[in-house]
């Protein structure tokens, strides 16, 4: 047996043995350590932090202090400014001393940066929340904008999925301008604590900015003038949509940030923390918590400090900082994948060789059936007619499926043998129909709206953080056209565009950019194979410009790593230390094209079965999805086993005679008796990097 065959039997049985009872995979989706200071924050705010979560929370931001005193918003990346303030006021919560080192040096770290003047508008939202910063000198959000027609520009549907959700309670919060009592000052984060608003950026002198700060201006003005009855409407209106939109696991939209932002908002409209709103609210919360004991393994619930211990540090009072605390850390998660991961898992034990008809890829299949979205969601302003049929990301979040998830999701069930048939067809219908339903203007997808294209609400002087639209991508499209071909449908007319329009995407050095992944290894290892999968030929000129540059970014150790600094700098496209999932990528690319026997593959191969570890993973702390290109980044902690097995299971498939992707036919091959490690308890054991999440 050859080492990618032995690598690839490894990390079957690994992956089989993280399958939940339930049929789902789950990673955990680690992000930087906002999260966890604004869920300090939040608890502060509300008045609800206890000892525990609090010291919990403390330690893991600790952990994740750079040497130089600064947070950064990636693994190895830079210190940023924003994501320093945050936690050092969360380790100050805490009660860590302002003068204890660690605290001292990344005080100096941000006044270096221009103090919290200089800090993007959602810092200086929390720091308002608490007197930290005036509500005057920020820009203003007026909940009437609820009222804006889809036709009307920066109506609520212009913005994206994620930041419309945001948007609407920071539209309450804003009106509001609520203030609880600061439990300390923060004069060591301004550069001259006598004038804190030195330092703020000036309005540009001409051009659109300019027109955009002229609007916040008059936006300020209005509030004086605003009609109060009409106000008050506004305020209810918006505490309806947000209410509407609450999902049955007491989130929003599965993600946390609008989740904070909706509960403060509901709070200060009067609803009180035992109203079912709010209670649930607060519980989907506490479900994005990792624990992990002191050592870093999974912590159990009987292993937290009991929150009955509800007393609160003092100010000032470090409770055990430093090296010798080593009791539980608790890890807020931004977001929770497993209809994500758990589609891509399938696809990798498929591509494997685990048979179609394997008791975990058919649990696996039923899961999936059985997330499928079947009621309209806010994609239906813009498409009425269209029946619905996506699957979203998470646990719960009806209200937004994606293109992306539903198109892999086809992809994975179309890999396993179900036992009915009719079930998987007709789902498959309602996807495939769905797909080419929200299809925009261009040719392309993108992926939770339609044509949500609109340029003006990136120039709001409150959108200073992140993308707020959602534009058409390469990867996105690619997985569309990818499923599309598998469906038979790769010479229909919507195919063809959008095959077209990847063509034309295509940058000068041969790759394509990555919106959801890191970065031009994630877009070229999602587009040439969906090209290929439509018929284009290994020997047209894009596929070949493609391979070109792969071969060219290689490292000298065999492997590919692509930094986010990429994003930012293109000095660093196509640069970065090899990683696992990033290797993956390149390989599928590769192989799609006909490059088994190529020099670029067998090195690449070579590195992946060489740096394997011991469980049949792979070690990545790098950071290799985004939510936002260079703003938000994410370490999907599953993508690092399913991406690398994917491609030495084709690589296995290809050398070994087989061609193409595993399909649900008969006599797959197994590699080493992956049938040895199938899930068999009721609860199996979680990975040892984490606790097991909850059931949905």
């Amino acid at each position: 047996m050859s080492a990618a065959e032995r690598a690839a039997a490894r990390a079957v049985r690994n992956l089989l043995a993280r399958q939940h009872a339930d049929g789902w995979w789950k990673g955990d989706l680690q992000t930087n350590v906002t999260m966890d200071a604004e869920d300090l924050l939040l608890r502060q705010f509300l008045g609800i932090r206890d000892r525990a979560t609090t010291r919990a929370a403390a330690r893991f931001i600790r952990s994740e202090q750079s040497a130089d005193g600064s947070w950064a918003t990636f693994h190895g990346g830079p210190g940023d400014l924003s994501t320093t303030i945050e936690a050092y006021v969360a380790l100050r919560l805490a009660g860590d001393a302002p003068d204890a080192p660690h605290m001292a040096a990344a005080s100096a770290r941000v006044r270096e940066r221009g103090g919290v003047a200089a800090s993007r508008v959602f810092t200086r939202v929390w720091l308002a929340l608490f007197g930290w910063w005036p509500w005057e000198e920020l820009p203003e959000l007026p909940p009437e904008m609820i009222y804006l027609p889809k036709w009307f520009p920066l109506n609520i549907h212009d913005f994206g999925c994620w930041a419309r959700q945001t948007i609407v309670p920071l539209t309450v919060v804003s009106a509001k301008r609520p203030v609880r009592p600061a439990p300390f000052p923060l004069d060591e984060l301004h550069t001259d604590p006598a004038r804190p608003l030195d330092g703020r950026v000036r309005t540009p002198a001409t051009g659109w900015d300019r027109v955009f700060h002229r609007l916040d201006a008059a936006l300020h003005a209005y509030r004086a003038v605003a009609v109060r009855p009409l106000r008050r409407a506004a305020l209810r209106a918006c505490a309806r949509w947000i209410v509407e939109r609450q999902e049955n696991d007491g989130c929003w939209g599965g993600i946390q940030p609008p989740a904070v932002y909706s509960v403060i908002a509901l709070h200060l409209l009067g609803y009180d923390l035992d109203h079912p709103v709010l209670r649930e609210g607060l519980a989907s919360l506490d479900r994005f918590a990792v624990w992990r004991a002191g050592d870093g393994s999974a912590a159990s619930p009987q292993s937290r400090e009991s929150p009955a211990s509800a007393e609160v540090p003092a100010s000032g009072e470090s409770p055990e900082p430093g090296a010798g605390d080593t009791g539980p850390s608790r890890m807020v998660e931004a977001c929770q994948s497993p209809v994500w991961d758990t589609c891509l898992a399938a696809v990798a034990l498929a591509d494997a060789g685990v048979p179609a008809d394997h008791p975990a890829l058919v649990k696996a299949a039923d899961w999936m059936l059985g997330e499928q979205v079947l009621r309209p969601g806010d994609w239906s302003v813009r498409r009425p007619g269209l029946q619905p049929g996506g699957w979203a990301f998470e646990f719960h979040n009806d209200n937004y499926p994606d293109l992306d998830d539903t198109a892999e999701v086809v992809l994975a069930l179309r890999r396993v043998r179900h036992p009915d048939p009719a079930r998987v067809e007709s789902a498959v219908g309602r996807a495939v129909r769905w797909n080419l339903g929200m299809q925009c203007a261009d040719g392309a997808w993108a992926a939770f709206d339609a044509d949500n294209t609109s340029r003006f609400p990136n120039r709001l002087p409150f959108c200073d953080f992140g993308e707020v639209i959602d534009p058409p991508s390469a990867d996105v499209t690619a997985h569309v056209v990818e499923m599309l071909a598998g469906e038979g449908l790769a010479g229909d007319p919507r195919t063809r565009r959008a095959v077209d329009w990847l063509l034309a995407e295509q940058e000068p050095h041969g790759a394509w950019f990555g919106r959801w992944g890191v970065n031009h290894l994630y877009g070229t290892g999602s587009v040439v194979p969906a090209l290929v999968a439509a018929g284009v030929p290994a020997s047209h000129p894009s596929v070949r410009r493609a391979v070109a540059w792969l071969e060219s970014v290689q490292n000298d150790d065999g492997g590919w790593g692509e930094d986010l600094r990429s994003y930012a700098d293109p000095e660093w496209i196509g640069r970065g230390a090899s990683t696992a999932s990033q290797t993956g990528w390149a390989l599928l690319a590769l192989l799609a094209a006909g490059e088994e026997e190529g020099k670029a593959v067998q090195r690449g191969v070579g590195w992946l079965a060489a740096t394997q570890t011991a469980d049949g993973g792979w070690d990545e702390p790098q950071f290799t999805g985004t939510g936002f290109p260079w703003d938000f980044s994410i370490n999907y902690h599953l993508y690092r086993l399913v991406f690398p097995l994917t491609a030495l299971g084709r690589y296995v498939r290809t050398m070994s005679g087989a061609t193409g992707p595993a399909a649900a036919s008969p006599g797959a091959a197994s590699p080493e008796s992956p049938d040895a490690a199938p899930p068999q308890s009721p609860a199996p054991a979680p990975p040892a990097d984490r606790a097991a999440p909850a059931s949905p």
